[in-house]
């Protein structure tokens, strides 16, 4: 079983990192084999709209994303992390979300994976970036787990929040016994990748 943390922070060693290590501690000492993926320093670019992804099932751009979508793809759980920057989440991790889109061709899905979520605020936005987390689990048709929504501002505030971090530590011992469920969506609902309403027909 493998789960992997993914840190949407531009800080390498952050409060969001603090939390998906300890989350990730969690998981590894239920028997997962762990991985924490951090974007800092990466080159992620934003989608920019070609929809070639949509038919052939690969982004055409050439960056940091493509060993990423093969570690997404490999792991059995993911724990998404993002800091809440101006009352969201970053524009790292909403890139991500976006590139994800390109996953859409049989075996090559997050479906039926396990998911996570664990943002870090000093003030507002927590609500917000969790909305967006698990609407995009729920489109890819994932299962979700817990999250945990920390305040946190100084670096190293995560590490002193008893709650967070214990919190943070099931979150991992929580999805590895998701994992081990073996949920699986039934084949007759596909992904809905669009919306629908009454512009429609």
């Amino acid at each position: 079983m493998k789960i992997l943390g993914l840190s949407c922070s531009p800080r390498k060693k952050g409060n969001t990192v603090t939390l998906l290590e300890e989350m990730l501690k969690g998981a590894a000492e239920h028997g997962a084999n762990t991985e924490l993926f951090s974007i800092s320093g990466k080159d992620i670019r934003g989608c920019d709209s070609c929809y070639s992804c949509f038919t052939k099932g690969e982004c055409h751009i050439q960056d940091d994303m493509q060993p990423l979508y093969e570690k997404l793809l490999e792991a059995d759980g993911i724990v998404f992390g993002s800091p809440i920057y101006t009352y969201g989440m970053t524009a790292q991790a909403k890139a991500i979300i976006d590139r994800i889109f390109a996953l859409n061709q049989p075996g090559r899905t997050l479906t039926n994976k396990v998911c996570g979520v664990i943002v870090v605020a000093g003030s507002i936005g927590l609500i917000d970036a969790l909305k967006d987390y698990y609407f995009f689990i729920t489109v890819q048709r994932m299962l979700p787990a817990n999250f945990v929504a920390a305040y946190a501002t100084e670096k190293g505030d995560a590490a002193q929040l008893e709650k967070g971090m214990t919190a943070a530590f099931n979150l991992g011992k929580e999805v590895v016994q998701l994992v081990d469920k073996k949920f699986k969506f039934p084949n007759e609902f596909p992904r809905n990748f669009f919306a629908f309403g009454t512009h429609t027909h």
